[in-house]
């Protein structure tokens, strides 16, 4: 329950983000999902900041009091009564005041759903012209009773667009394909499918070859690479930093929304090699000892997850490992959801380190299908090859002693598993951390 002080705070900052709107006019993009939000928000930006003035949401201003500020570029007055006076002041400056030369042309704002209703909370201020709706998973089912419910929330969006509106949704999630069946604006498909209308194929990893210490080939992961496909046209894309569908994802919507805005395919194209995914999403970051780490540390649910280990499964590498750590808010689907990652790691990795009381379930499980495997078939995770730990601070001081040359490392977990401390503890290069890795602010760090 909201107290009465941010229920007051909202409704101010909800007045002045609609004046704002209303004076200066602003095309407002919309993204929501339930992975891939993110990112998708950045590829985006980086499409039509290439040619417009674009303001996006930073941090995690995806809410009710988020998006009016970032509507209102103004930064969030924490828990001082003294800065949040300074910020509605400043704000009432920008309602009132500011040039209609420095607001930018696009908005382009992530949205947040944490409780039935917010969705709509937001769009009915914030009126956006286009809506992009990534996937649908099992995050946050604390709040909502099931996967289903999220759907209908997330759907939200796309359902009040203004007439002259566009819903960009993904093909090749039958939750997002379906909406298309209750919307009235103009709707466009992105995806792997060749139903799509923005497509991918011909997906393949970049590789560099280096030398061990004894001489040997390791080959290391260099990105990724694609065709990008549209009304027959087609481009080649390379991701540098980025590996996995998830990234592609981002970048076939922020296709979608740059044709909108009127962009071709090369300005397109040309754009997205100013990419770089936001931290802990998915990333390649040197390691100690000539190791790779697929740093995907922001947070997670099953389906990221299992996103995440099918990039792992592909990529060349002597071993595969795994640092999975808990995965929060799933409810009733907490078991089930981490059993469920625990048999994708059988089968892909060959050592994995479990952190956290929840994800000893993706251990467990690990072990019971590499022993139920039949000897045909991939042998499947050995029991002296799983590890489990409280904690990430336990676990990162052995992880960085099983390391050996030419492994690759998915390090993945919920925000509240810490598993960016272990990325820290065996990148290459530690003092990057700030800037490669996420929660590297000074409350996180504490």
């Amino acid at each position: 329950m909201k107290s009465r002080k941010i229920l007051l705070l909202e409704k101010i900052l909800k007045y002045l983000a609609t004046r704002t709107l209303r004076r200066f006019k602003p095309r407002v993009v919309g993204v929501t999902g339930s992975v891939g939000k993110t990112s998708t928000k950045e590829a985006i930006y980086t499409v039509l900041a290439s040619k417009f003035r674009v303001r996006k949401n930073e941090k995690n201003y995806n809410n009710e009091i988020g998006l009016p500020l970032t509507i209102l570029g103004l930064e969030s007055g924490g828990g001082s009564f003294a800065k949040w006076a300074l910020v509605l002041l400043r704000a009432l400056g920008v309602a009132y005041l500011e040039s209609k030369n420095n607001y930018p042309e696009i908005l382009v704002l992530e949205m947040g759903a944490d409780c039935p209703g917010d969705i709509k909370y937001l769009v009915d201020f914030i009126q956006p012209e286009v809506g992009v709706v990534t996937a649908i998973g099992v995050s946050h089912l604390e709040f909502f009773k099931d996967k289903k419910q999220i759907a209908k929330e997330k759907s939200t969006l796309v359902k009040y667009l203004n007439k002259e509106g566009i819903a960009v949704l993904n093909f090749d999630d039958e939750d997002v394909r379906t909406m298309a069946e209750e919307i009235k604006v103009k709707k466009v498909f992105y995806g792997f499918s060749e139903k799509a209308s923005v497509r991918a194929s011909d997906i393949f990893f970049g590789y560099e070859k280096s030398k061990d210490v004894h001489g040997g080939d390791v080959s290391k992961i260099k990105g990724i690479s694609f065709k990008l496909s549209f009304e027959g046209a087609t481009v080649p894309v390379r991701l540098m930093r980025s590996v996995g569908r998830p990234q592609i994802y981002s970048v076939l919507a922020a296709t979608v929304v740059g044709i909108h805005f009127e962009m071709n395919l090369m300005e397109v194209a040309t754009a997205l090699k100013n990419f770089q995914a936001p931290a802990g999403r998915l990333n390649i970051i040197d390691g100690i000892k000539n190791t790779i780490i697929i740093e995907d540390s922001y947070n997670a649910a099953p389906q990221s997850t299992l996103a995440a280990l099918e990039v792992l499964e592909k990529i060349q590498a002597r071993r595969k490992l795994a640092a999975l750590g808990n995965m929060l808010e799933l409810g009733e689907e907490t078991e089930s959801g981490h059993r469920e990652v625990g048999r994708k790691v059988a089968e892909v990795a060959d050592v994995l380190f479990a952190v956290g009381d929840k994800a000893k379930f993706i251990a467990d499980e690990a072990e019971k299908t590499g022993l139920a495997q039949a000897p045909a078939e991939r042998a499947g995770l050995d029991k002296n090859n799983i590890f489990c730990y409280d904690t990430s601070s336990e676990a990162k001081i052995p992880i960085q002693k099983e390391l050996q040359e030419g492994d690759v490392i998915l390090v993945k977990g919920s925000q509240g598993a810490r598993m960016e401390k272990i990325s820290e503890e065996i990148m290459r290069y530690p003092e990057q951390a700030e800037k490669l890795l996420p929660r590297q602010t000074a409350e996180w760090r504490v």
